[in-house]
């Protein structure tokens, strides 16, 4: 193998280890997840509350 395709060979090696060993996504997907499961709560409670509201609402005579 020629110099010039060691040399670009271990870059490559030395970039692809410091991607893999880099860490702070990490904590970014873990805010992510953190996040939308406490986005589908609000929602469910949402739609719990509407849902109450509507049958409470249904009920009123109008009479």
């Amino acid at each position: 193998m020629s110099p010039e395709l060691q040399y670009l060979w271990i870059m490559a090696r030395g970039h692809l280890a410091r991607a893999r060993d880099d860490e702070r996504g990490v904590s970014a997907v873990e805010w992510v997840i953190i996040t939308a499961v406490l986005i589908a709560l609000a929602v469910g409670v949402g739609v719990v509350i509407s849902s109450e509201v509507n049958d409470k609402a249904n009920t009123i005579s109008i009479e």
